[in-house]
């Protein structure tokens, strides 16, 4: 049951939203902008409903996942590895030849269900972030640099703690680029094209 359930939840999370909102508009969103999948780039390259539609589209996969781990009746690793799995299946998605967007919103929905306190103040410090510098990859390392801390403030277990270190480690992967750029001072800003 649960090899099934790790499956779909992978394939689950790699349904593209950012790609199919922005195909609705008439865009190739890997064609446009940073070329990335994710909200930010379909903000900047298509417009802020579509960009909201995608948002939601990645946080629901997440948070859908980790609903139905718990509606089965898995343990806490189970449905914590389940979740996981969503955020893999979002960066890494069968339908883009395993390539996906930073997992920011798939990993916010998943901590929302698994850990709502956690999810809760991710979420702040991501908003409270994004409205003082402007910057969505900044925003999203500062929320979930600070999860494991969360998780042990907040909402602990050692298995909530590992899972909560395995996601920061996903997010700080992915937006590997955007840390060199931050660096350098080239990132853009949310509104930049």
């Amino acid at each position: 049951m649960i090899v099934l359930c790790i499956l779909g939840a992978f394939i689950l999370g790699s349904v593209p939203f950012g790609l199919i909102v922005a195909r609705t508009k008439g865009v190739d969103i890997k064609k446009t902008g940073s070329g990335n999948i994710g909200a930010t780039n379909v903000l900047r390259s298509v417009g802020k409903w579509a960009a909201l539609c995608t948002l939601l589209g990645d946080m629901l996969k997440g948070a859908l996942a980790v609903i139905i781990a718990r509606y089965l009746s898995m343990g806490e690793t189970a449905v914590g590895l389940i979740g996981v799995f969503a955020i893999l299946g979002h960066d890494f998605s069968v339908f883009s030849r395993f390539k996906g967007g930073k997992g920011v919103a798939t990993s916010l929905g998943v901590l929302l269900v698994y850990s709502p306190a956690v999810g809760a103040v991710t979420a702040a410090v991501w908003l409270i972030a994004l409205s003082i510098w402007k910057y969505s990859s900044l925003s999203a390392l500062l929320a979930f640099l600070v999860v494991p801390v969360n998780i042990y403030l907040f909402d602990y277990s050692p298995g909530k703690l590992i899972y909560g270190l395995i996601i920061m480690l996903l997010i700080v992967y992915k937006h590997k680029d955007n840390i060199e750029r931050l660096i350098s001072g080239t990132e853009p800003g949310i509104k930049k094209k």
